[in-house]
């Protein structure tokens, strides 16, 4: 990439140290690329796309602030005792997938969606699966293809 892109990475706070890890390996790539980022939490992963809405709403309201190029969205989803895993899991892709698709978004989506907390480790660890590095690295391909296409402003 000729630019360097401005990247959001907003983290679901809910499961701290595998959100910490999953960052790592998204900052790590995005450094890796040249791209300039900020990260931001939030309590869950059903939060995740709201974010994502917030910073592009934003823009509407203060446009003195640098535009983000893509987003990154981390966080883990554990199966538990009750159904809600199945809502979070569906709500929080399709929320992000819907953002993606109506407001052509480069969107990374790290959200890891697991049985237990080993499984969330292998795929979070940064020396193994690294989630985090993948979204990040799936955005960035996207802001890529949306040159490509001239749909980026740059």
């Amino acid at each position: 990439m000729t630019d360097t892109p401005h990247i959001m990475v907003v983290d679901a706070r809910v499961h701290e140290d595998i959100a910490d890890e999953l960052a790592r390996g998204a900052v790590a790539e995005l450094d890796r690329a040249g791209a300039t980022h900020i990260r931001y939490g939030v309590p869950g992963c059903l939060e995740l796309p709201a974010a994502i809405m917030y910073a592009i709403r934003s823009m509407d309201f203060f446009t003195a602030r640098k535009r983000f190029d893509g987003y990154v969205a981390l966080g883990c989803v554990i199966r538990g005792e009750t159904t809600r895993y199945d809502t979070i899991c569906a709500e929080s892709a399709r929320g992000l997938q819907d953002l993606a698709l109506r407001y052509s978004l480069a969107v990374g989506n790290g959200i890891l969606t697991v049985e237990n907390r080993e499984q969330a480790w292998a795929r979070a660890n940064v020396g193994s699966v690294n989630t985090g590095g993948r979204a990040a690295r799936a955005c960035l391909d996207m802001i890529d293809l949306k040159r490509k296409f001239r749909l980026y402003p740059r």
